[in-house]
Protein backbone atom coordinates (compact mmCIF):
# COMPACT_ATOMS: atom_id res chain seq x y z
CA UNK A 1 0.00 0.00 0.00
CA UNK A 2 2.84 2.21 0.53
CA UNK A 3 3.62 2.17 -3.14
CA UNK A 4 0.10 3.08 -3.95
CA UNK A 5 0.19 6.00 -1.54
CA UNK A 6 3.44 7.17 -2.98
CA UNK A 7 2.04 6.98 -6.46
CA UNK A 8 -0.96 8.98 -5.42
CA UNK A 9 1.15 11.67 -3.75
CA UNK A 10 3.43 11.78 -6.75
CA UNK A 11 0.52 12.11 -9.21
CA UNK A 12 -1.02 14.86 -7.12
CA UNK A 13 2.31 16.72 -7.08
CA UNK A 14 2.74 16.39 -10.85
CA UNK A 15 -0.82 17.53 -11.48
CA UNK A 16 -0.40 20.52 -9.23
CA UNK A 17 2.76 21.46 -11.09
CA UNK A 18 1.00 21.24 -14.44
CA UNK A 19 -1.72 23.61 -13.31
CA UNK A 20 0.54 25.97 -11.37
CA UNK A 21 0.40 29.60 -12.40
CA UNK A 22 3.68 30.95 -13.68
CA UNK A 23 5.49 33.54 -11.64
CA UNK A 24 5.19 37.13 -12.93
CA UNK A 25 8.35 38.32 -14.74
CA UNK A 26 10.09 41.45 -13.53
CA UNK A 27 11.78 43.94 -15.91
CA UNK A 28 14.37 46.65 -15.62
CA UNK A 29 15.13 49.33 -18.21
CA UNK A 30 17.83 51.81 -18.97
CA UNK A 31 18.65 54.13 -21.88
CA UNK A 32 21.83 55.10 -23.69
CA UNK A 33 22.72 57.87 -26.13
CA UNK A 34 23.89 57.44 -29.69
CA UNK A 35 26.12 60.31 -30.82
CA UNK A 36 28.27 61.35 -33.75
CA UNK A 37 30.12 64.49 -34.71
CA UNK A 38 30.04 65.52 -38.37
CA UNK A 39 33.14 67.43 -39.39
CA UNK A 40 33.45 69.98 -42.15
CA UNK A 41 34.86 68.02 -45.04
CA UNK A 42 35.45 68.70 -48.75
CA UNK A 43 36.84 67.02 -51.84
CA UNK A 44 37.51 68.70 -55.17
CA UNK A 45 38.04 67.49 -58.73
CA UNK A 46 38.45 69.29 -62.06
CA UNK A 47 38.13 68.37 -65.72
CA UNK A 48 40.89 69.22 -68.19
CA UNK A 49 40.46 72.34 -70.29
CA UNK A 50 41.24 71.43 -73.89
CA UNK A 51 41.15 74.51 -76.12
CA UNK A 52 41.58 72.51 -79.29
CA UNK A 53 43.21 73.86 -82.44
CA UNK A 54 44.41 77.47 -82.14
CA UNK A 55 44.77 79.55 -85.31
CA UNK A 56 46.60 82.84 -84.58
CA UNK A 57 45.56 84.29 -87.92
CA UNK A 58 41.82 83.78 -87.35
CA UNK A 59 41.45 87.16 -85.67
CA UNK A 60 39.38 85.60 -82.87
CA UNK A 61 40.18 84.44 -79.37
CA UNK A 62 39.76 80.74 -78.67
CA UNK A 63 37.54 79.83 -75.73
CA UNK A 64 37.21 76.69 -73.65
CA UNK A 65 35.75 75.54 -70.33
CA UNK A 66 36.58 73.26 -67.44
CA UNK A 67 34.35 72.15 -64.58
CA UNK A 68 35.44 72.11 -60.96
CA UNK A 69 33.31 69.86 -58.77
CA UNK A 70 33.38 70.31 -55.01
CA UNK A 71 31.66 67.96 -52.59
CA UNK A 72 31.47 69.33 -49.05
CA UNK A 73 29.53 68.71 -45.89
CA UNK A 74 26.19 70.50 -46.14
CA UNK A 75 26.43 74.10 -44.95
CA UNK A 76 30.21 74.28 -45.26
CA UNK A 77 31.36 77.61 -46.74
CA UNK A 78 34.35 77.42 -49.05
CA UNK A 79 36.44 79.31 -51.61
CA UNK A 80 38.04 77.96 -54.80
CA UNK A 81 41.32 79.38 -56.04
CA UNK A 82 43.35 78.60 -59.16
CA UNK A 83 47.09 79.16 -59.16
CA UNK A 84 48.88 80.85 -62.06
CA UNK A 85 50.20 77.57 -63.45
CA UNK A 86 53.71 76.34 -64.15
CA UNK A 87 54.71 78.99 -66.68
CA UNK A 88 53.37 82.32 -65.42
CA UNK A 89 56.79 84.02 -65.17
CA UNK A 90 57.12 83.79 -68.94
CA UNK A 91 53.90 85.50 -69.97
CA UNK A 92 53.91 88.75 -71.88
CA UNK A 93 50.75 90.39 -70.56
CA UNK A 94 48.56 87.85 -68.81
CA UNK A 95 49.13 85.77 -65.70
CA UNK A 96 49.10 82.34 -67.34
CA UNK A 97 50.87 80.65 -70.26
CA UNK A 98 51.18 77.22 -71.85
CA UNK A 99 54.52 76.02 -73.21
CA UNK A 100 55.73 73.59 -75.83
CA UNK A 101 59.05 73.36 -74.00
CA UNK A 102 60.63 76.55 -75.31
CA UNK A 103 57.80 78.79 -76.57
CA UNK A 104 54.86 80.26 -74.67
CA UNK A 105 51.19 80.69 -75.57
CA UNK A 106 49.34 83.12 -73.28
CA UNK A 107 45.86 82.28 -71.97
CA UNK A 108 43.67 83.29 -69.07
CA UNK A 109 41.06 81.70 -66.80
CA UNK A 110 37.91 83.50 -65.72
CA UNK A 111 35.10 82.91 -63.24
CA UNK A 112 32.38 84.41 -65.45
CA UNK A 113 31.07 83.64 -68.93
CA UNK A 114 31.82 87.19 -70.13
CA UNK A 115 35.47 86.50 -69.30
CA UNK A 116 35.97 89.71 -67.34
CA UNK A 117 36.85 88.37 -63.84
CA UNK A 118 40.26 86.67 -63.80
CA UNK A 119 40.18 83.62 -61.55
CA UNK A 120 43.10 83.76 -59.17
CA UNK A 121 44.31 82.14 -55.99
CA UNK A 122 44.19 85.06 -53.55
CA UNK A 123 41.67 84.14 -50.86
CA UNK A 124 38.78 86.55 -50.68
CA UNK A 125 40.17 88.55 -53.59
CA UNK A 126 39.98 86.99 -57.00
CA UNK A 127 38.74 83.52 -56.09
CA UNK A 128 35.22 82.16 -56.28
CA UNK A 129 34.27 82.82 -52.65
CA UNK A 130 31.70 82.10 -49.97
CA UNK A 131 30.10 79.16 -51.67
CA UNK A 132 27.64 77.44 -49.32
CA UNK A 133 27.74 73.67 -49.87
CA UNK A 134 24.48 71.86 -50.49
CA UNK A 135 25.80 68.52 -49.26
CA UNK A 136 26.10 67.14 -52.78
CA UNK A 137 28.25 67.97 -55.78
CA UNK A 138 28.58 71.70 -56.53
CA UNK A 139 29.93 72.58 -59.97
CA UNK A 140 31.79 75.76 -60.87
CA UNK A 141 32.68 76.54 -64.47
CA UNK A 142 36.14 77.83 -65.40
CA UNK A 143 36.04 79.92 -68.58
CA UNK A 144 39.32 79.90 -70.49
CA UNK A 145 40.48 82.11 -73.34
CA UNK A 146 43.52 82.25 -75.61
CA UNK A 147 43.75 85.78 -77.05
CA UNK A 148 43.88 86.19 -80.81
CA UNK A 149 47.02 86.91 -82.86
CA UNK A 150 49.70 85.10 -80.85
CA UNK A 151 52.11 84.05 -83.58
CA UNK A 152 53.95 81.17 -81.95
CA UNK A 153 55.51 78.09 -83.55
CA UNK A 154 53.22 75.11 -84.24
CA UNK A 155 53.26 72.49 -81.49
CA UNK A 156 51.47 71.06 -78.50
CA UNK A 157 51.30 73.57 -75.63
CA UNK A 158 50.48 72.64 -72.05
CA UNK A 159 50.24 74.09 -68.54
CA UNK A 160 49.15 72.69 -65.19
CA UNK A 161 46.77 74.52 -62.87
CA UNK A 162 46.38 73.68 -59.20
CA UNK A 163 42.87 73.99 -57.75
CA UNK A 164 42.79 74.93 -54.07
CA UNK A 165 39.56 74.57 -52.11
CA UNK A 166 39.70 76.34 -48.74
CA UNK A 167 36.98 75.70 -46.14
Amino acid sequence: MKNQQMKSVLMTSVASLAFATPALAETATNAFQVTATVADSCTVAATNLAFGLYDPSSGSALNGISTITAICTQGTTYDIGLNVGDNNANTTSLTRAMTDGSNYLDYELYSDVSRSNVWGDTGGGNTVSNINATGGPNAEIVYGEIPAAQYVPAGAYVDNITVTLTY
